[in-house]
């Protein structure tokens, strides 16, 4: 039996395997990999497709103890993110949601939400140089909002639309998101 000379595809694929396996390269490659997939923008939800919120009483707590009512939200744009710091495509996108939230935070609500201890969250934000506001939930989440899967994010416009419901990482820093947030906000 004659062995074959393996092809230059079969080596990379199994060197590419391989640093999939090793904990120590599997999270960078996996942040990169939602790096450039989250290239590809969210799309806004036709106005006839778009689901009002209810407003439930959603209650949260961000790092510093301050409590927020979600319904206090109510004639707001408000950009909701559920995320985790050791969820991969959360980390890809955060650093658009930090440059968004440097222009944009005092005009719309940043509400980033996640289910970890407040000090699991301070460590991420502190190694990163992050400081953007995280929330944790105090009451289960909303039917609005679903954290089954992570990241996800909406924009609800000031009449307690959401405009756009993305599932997995985004460029939440794009022209397209910038344009929207502009809109939104000059209406009324």
């Amino acid at each position: 039996m004659k062995l074959r000379k393996p092809k230059k595809s079969d080596i990379l694929f199994l060197v590419i395997i391989a640093l999939l396996i090793i904990p120590q390269t599997r999270q960078p490659i996996q942040i990169a990999l939602h790096s450039v997939l989250s290239n590809f923008g969210p799309s806004v939800i036709d106005k006839e497709d778009q689901k009002k919120v209810s407003y439930a009483s959603w209650k949260l707590r961000d790092l510093e103890g301050n409590e927020l009512n979600y319904q206090n939200t109510k004639s707001k744009v408000v950009f909701v993110n559920l995320w985790a710091t050791w969820c991969p495509p959360c980390i890809a996108e955060f650093q658009n949601i930090q440059d968004l939230y440097n222009d944009y935070g005092n005009d719309v609500l940043f509400l980033l939400v996640s289910d970890e201890s407040p000090n699991t969250i301070q460590k991420f934000l502190d190694k990163k140089g992050y400081d953007i506001p995280i929330f944790s939930p105090l009451t289960n989440y909303p039917d609005d909002f679903s954290p089954r899967s992570i990241p996800r994010t909406y924009i609800i416009d000031k009449e307690g639309h959401i405009v756009v419901d993305k599932k997995g990482a985004a460029n939440w820093n794009s022209d397209t998101i910038r344009k929207q947030l502009d809109e939104l906000l000059k209406a009324f």
